[in-house]
């Protein structure tokens, strides 16, 4: 597999931390990032994990992402960033897309499914359920989040299977995306959402990336010893989320799976600019 690393809209600016010092030097400025992954395999064409912002988002932020959000947000409208536009600088057709994994069901992650209205949509069976089931805890509150431009084309959702007893370095609960040969796994990482899932895919040398969605959204969260959040990006977290306790734990469970298995997983977020500026400087990951 090839996996590509995309920045799928540039939201708002936001400073370095003074109490994180860069061993490579000083720190700029940067704006915040929706990191998505487009994966080159031989069965199941092209995968999407997560989409950040839709062409009609950037078109019409206000009336697409809601005008509250988009003035916090403060996306860079610019439609070159956008998924389909990117997949096709890749040489490759929208209609190359054939499934997308979802982290979560939340705008920022989901502007871009009606661009490939044609892809299968997968995403944990506990997200699935909170939108789908009235029912379901958390129902109202995920399906809010679930913004009606980015589902009223009727995304082929589909809930992964989760197989009893199945876990990854220790998390339970993992789940496969159905009609999918390639290895990639949604893993639970609660809190954030009602099924918020981390997409854990090996790449060309035998290494996981595990893309942690809003698990976290800062990497000091991770690397820094207490953890340290970032002051803008907080107020997201904490105006989003379903389970403050479960999000504390997640957090605790990444920083252990960071430090404990260096070399095989590396861990990133779907928002931190300097996570994807390591990650994103070659042409992709073989």
């Amino acid at each position: 597999m090839r996996i590509h690393h995309l920045n799928c809209a540039s939201l708002r600016k936001i400073p370095p931390l003074p109490e994180e010092p860069a061993a490579d030097g000083p720190r700029r400025e940067l704006a915040v990032v929706c990191h998505c992954l487009l994966i080159e395999t031989d069965t199941d064409g092209l995968v999407l994990v997560d989409t950040g912002l839709g062409t009609a988002d950037l078109a019409h932020p206000g009336r697409s992402l809601g005008a509250d959000w988009a003035a916090y947000a403060r996306p860079a409208l610019d439609p070159g960033e956008s998924a389909l536009h990117q997949v096709r600088r890749l040489g490759f057709a929208p209609e190359d897309v054939r499934h997308i994994v979802l982290t979560h069901l939340h705008r920022d992650h989901t502007g871009g499914l009606p661009d490939f209205p044609h892809a299968r949509v997968h995403v944990h069976p506990g997200e699935y359920r909170a939108v789908t089931d009235p029912a379901a805890p958390h129902h109202a509150h995920s399906l809010d989040r679930f913004m009606p431009a980015h589902r009223a084309h009727g995304p082929l959702l589909t809930p992964a299977h989760m197989a009893e007893g199945a876990e990854w370095f220790g998390f339970p609960g993992v789940a496969r995306p159905r009609g999918m040969a390639c290895e990639l796994l949604l893993v639970p990482l609660p809190g954030h959402s009602a099924g918020h899932a981390g997409v854990a895919v090996r790449d060309g040398g035998g290494r996981w990336l595990l893309h942690a969605g809003d698990a976290y959204m800062y990497h000091g969260e991770l690397e820094h010893t207490p953890p340290l959040s970032h002051p803008v990006l907080e107020p997201v977290q904490q105006g989003a989320l379903t389970d403050a306790a479960a999000l504390a734990a997640t957090r605790e469970r990444l920083r252990a799976l960071r430090r404990d298995h260096v070399g095989e997983v590396t861990v990133f977020s779907a928002h931190d600019p300097w996570e994807f500026a390591r990650l994103s400087a070659g042409p992709g990951t073989p």
